[in-house]
């Protein structure tokens, strides 16, 4: 596993780059995601466009005016934080042995802070001087909704983020009660359904604010957040952030970080060995939920079981030999990497929808498929994936569970009700 972009690169290359420690393995796949994401939704509202089912609005805008208070505040803001922080970083002792820690503190470079801000300052002076006129003039201007892409990614990250935190620690109360401060802080814990949620709100709001047709805009962003969900998953298997599945009872992971195929009591015996670390997850031993699965069809063991040696959230057992004071934990039984298996397939769904996208012709359709798809990707892949349950409720299903249910069903109704409503019209 590789908890940052520091040790994949060692690894990978043999380059000692300790900068790359700042930069968070599952971020920089979060971040291609948001990019990838953001290029499909051009792509798509630049086609829609063309065909006519999206115009444009208009806006009047101040030519020619001077930098702002404002514009000069938010800069040195921005600048403060990078000098601050970031740059910071590499000239504090030790902070790149623990860089999470240090960027979640408030420690930084005051002095170099207070300098990259006023530099970002100066830089927005600078720009808006070149382009100032004797007398400031209001022209009007069209703006496309794929011009508006940029303001759609952010309020999809910014309330996306705060979803997917606040439905994570819904559904792992417990553990939230205990240490909350802890909670929120931590990197790790992130709901993909609360984010979704979260952020197709804001999305709606503002797409009604800028008068976009929000269903033709919908239909951008199905394909979009399929691809995007596949290449945030991809992260989510490389660091080991605790998206997993339950464990296979066919395999148990050696001391020193390797797998291999249970005999006789192995399984028994490693689950009495780490105790502890399950009894954190279950009530009890007999509760672990485990599965008894052989490799077929030629297929790596990998696939089937995965100890996540070194994962960012460092949970499980240490590894015998390694020296890092970080990240020497792996899993005692080794468990299906559902993470890995919903890129295959999420990489899969986008390619249909991509295929789809200009064979129906009701708006509507490709958002009901693809609300459709993803319920029920999800709702199969949370049968053998590790998640807290409502044992409250019958069936006892998890929190993903209960929303992929509902996406389903939601998909049937609405592909049922925009064809329905288009063949009415029709005729």
């Amino acid at each position: 596993m590789y908890p940052n972009l520091y040790y994949a690169f060692q690894d990978l290359f043999g380059l000692d780059w300790k900068f790359l420690k700042l930069v968070n393995t599952f971020g920089f796949f979060v971040a291609i995601c948001f990019l990838v994401s953001a290029t499909v939704v051009t792509f798509e509202l630049r086609r829609k466009q063309q065909i006519g089912l999206l115009s444009y609005t208009e806006e009047k805008i101040m030519v020619g005016a001077p930098a702002s208070y404002l514009d000069l505040f938010v800069n040195f803001i921005f600048g403060f934080v990078f000098g601050y922080k970031i740059l910071g970083a590499f000239i504090i002792p030790d902070v790149l042995n623990d860089p999470q820690s240090f960027m979640l503190s408030s420690n930084g470079n005051l002095p170099l802070g207070i300098l990259v801000g006023l530099v970002f300052c100066s830089i927005k002076w600078w720009e808006k001087n070149k382009e100032k006129l004797a007398k400031p003039e209001q022209r009007t201007i069209r703006i496309w909704p794929h011009d508006r892409v940029g303001d759609l990614v952010m309020y999809a990250a910014i309330f996306g983020f705060a979803g997917a935190k606040i439905f994570h620690n819904l559904e792992n109360w417990d553990d939230f009660v205990k240490n909350p401060i802890e909670a929120l802080k931590s990197f790790s814990g992130l709901t993909f359904y609360g984010g979704l949620i979260c952020a197709g709100t804001a999305i709606i709001l503002y797409a009604r604010k800028e008068k976009i047709a929000i269903v033709h805009l919908a239909d951008a962003f199905a394909p979009a957040l399929m691809i995007g969900y596949a290449i945030g998953r991809i992260g989510c298997h490389i660091s080991g952030d605790g998206d997993w599945g339950i464990l296979n009872s066919h395999y148990v992971s050696t001391p020193t970080g390797q797998i291999a195929i249970a005999q006789g009591t192995d399984y028994t015996k490693a689950l009495g060995h780490n105790f502890d670390f399950y009894a954190s997850q279950f009530k009890n031993l007999e509760s672990v939920r485990y599965i008894d699965i052989k490799p077929f069809w030629h297929l790596p063991d990998w696939l089937f079981a995965y100890n996540y040696p070194h994962n960012v959230i460092s949970e499980g057992s240490r590894i015998v030999g390694c020296s890092s004071t970080q990240y020497c934990n792996q899993l005692p039984i080794p468990v299906f990497p559902t993470a890995l298996y919903e890129v295959v397939i999420c990489f899969f769904l986008f390619f249909v929808l991509w295929s789809l996208r200009k064979k129906l012709k009701v708006p509507g359709q490709i958002t009901a498929i693809y609300l459709f798809l993803n319920g029920f990707e999800r709702f199969i892949i949370e049968k053998i994936r590790v998640n807290t349950r409502y044992e409250n409720l019958p069936f006892q299903p998890t929190q993903a569970e209960l929303i992929s249910s509902i996406l389903i069903i939601t998909g049937i109704f609405l592909f049922v009700k925009v064809t329905t409503k288009k063949a009415v019209t029709t005729i």
